[in-house]
């Protein structure tokens, strides 16, 4: 998946923090309202086919992850019917060779792989963004003490990192994957986040809240992080689309939860059983095909909010 356009960010920002009101009372400024700028941004999203498609995909899984549990059994990993079943009117989508329920299975598994996706990009999206508004706007020496961390981060090799503590874990939880996933997919935000800072905190409306005497968090978080909303908005979607990727990897491999089920499981389980030889395409063509959806459509919607906060991709 694609990082957002760096180029949302090169079209003059309007003021949308504290400042912009006192910047209408500057002779010479101009400023815009975010109220008409907000319903700009929500006219062309809703006529914005990819955007709409896209989070009508996701919307659909989401609801399925937390609805679907309620009408199935509480174990997934219950035997509750003949082995090696077809889809059918009572196993929607079959059963394993051991007589499990594939779509209890595959609801459950949703479940925890939105958690996963949902709790990793947030992590990494707190962290990235702190260390990228500070080491941005601070500068000096913090900024080069902060971008030597990030850049050492940077250029582990993420994966066989997270295998290697995977693997020395006794007891491997959603959380516990979760936050080890978060905490190596920051340094990328925290990169662009940085760029981004030192762009606009030379604009006139940070000059203006300088003056005032607003402290730097305040300068920072009402000023600067709201004309980075929508860049800021995408990189959240591209780490939560790299984390369900990350840890349906992890699964599949056999370093994922301890116990439970996932997406990925679910592939390491019909792999470990032989479920391809043995023709139960049903046990991993639904996970399979769910993180390959959900995947994508989180791509599609990064390209369509890409034309959405972009006046010069959108399709008038």
């Amino acid at each position: 998946m694609t990082e957002p356009r760096a180029d949302i960010a090169d079209v003059e920002p309007t003021p949308v923090g504290a400042a912009a009101s006192e910047l209408a009372t500057v002779p010479g400024v101009a400023t815009i309202h975010a109220g008409p700028m907000r319903r700009e941004a929500l006219h062309f999203a809703l006529r914005n086919k990819k955007l709409v498609g896209g989070l009508a995909v996701v919307v659909a899984f989401l609801l399925l992850a937390l609805l679907g549990p309620f009408f199935t059994a509480d174990d997934p990993l219950a035997y509750v019917g003949p082995q090696s079943a077809p889809p059918s009117g009572e196993y929607w989508f079959g059963t394993t060779t051991f007589g499990q329920d594939v779509f209890n299975e595959f609801v459950h598994g949703l479940r925890a792989t939105f958690l996963v996706g949902s709790i990793a990009a947030l992590i990494a999206g707190v962290v990235g963004m702190v260390v990228g508004f500070t080491s941005g706007y601070r500068g000096g020496m913090l900024d080069e003490i902060l971008n030597m961390v990030t850049n050492i981060v940077l250029v582990l090799p993420v994966l066989a990192v997270l295998m290697v503590i995977a693997a020395y874990l006794d007891v491997r939880t959603v959380l516990s994957q979760s936050v080890i996933i978060g905490l190596f997919s920051w340094p990328w935000v925290a990169r662009a986040v940085r760029a981004q800072t030192l762009s606009l905190r030379s604009r006139e409306f940070v000059d203006l809240a300088k003056l005032s005497g607003a402290p730097v968090r305040r300068i920072i978080f009402r000023e600067i992080a709201p004309n980075m909303a929508s860049y800021l908005f995408m990189v959240v979607i591209l780490l939560f689309g790299s984390a369900v990727l990350i840890a349906a990897t992890l699964d599949f491999i056999g370093l994922g939860p301890s116990e439970g089920v996932s997406l990925g499981l679910m592939l390491n389980h019909a792999k470990q059983w032989s479920a391809m030889n043995l023709g139960l395409w049903w046990w991993f063509i639904p996970p399979g095909l769910a993180i390959t959806t959900i995947v994508g459509s989180l791509y599609i919607m990064n390209v369509g909010l890409d034309e959405v906060f972009n006046p010069k991709l959108r399709e008038m």
